[in-house]
């Protein structure tokens, strides 16, 4: 976690992110750690779930452009194998 530390938030993937989060929740849930540490995990952990929020969101708006085309989303069109199981 050192490393992931000295990384800037924004240049962590996703995933190292969550690792973080996860390794952050886990120390804050053991409440075997000081006040002042406690705080700033917890401050770390906030930049974190928005950091991956963020990052939720724009994978969202990516799979929202791959699946829509002319304005219509394919999901939505019927195929002709499920007319079969109508």
């Amino acid at each position: 976690m050192a490393e992931a530390k000295n990384k800037s938030i924004t240049k962590l993937t996703f995933e190292d992110a969550m690792k973080e989060l996860e390794t952050i929740v886990h120390t804050l849930e053991q409440g075997n750690i000081e006040l002042d540490n406690a705080i700033a995990l917890y401050n770390r952990g906030i930049e974190l779930k928005q950091h991956c929020s963020e990052k939720l969101s724009h994978a969202k708006l990516k799979v929202e452009k791959i699946i829509h085309e002319d304005g219509i989303a394919k999901d939505t069109e019927k195929s002709d194998l499920s007319k079969t199981y109508e």
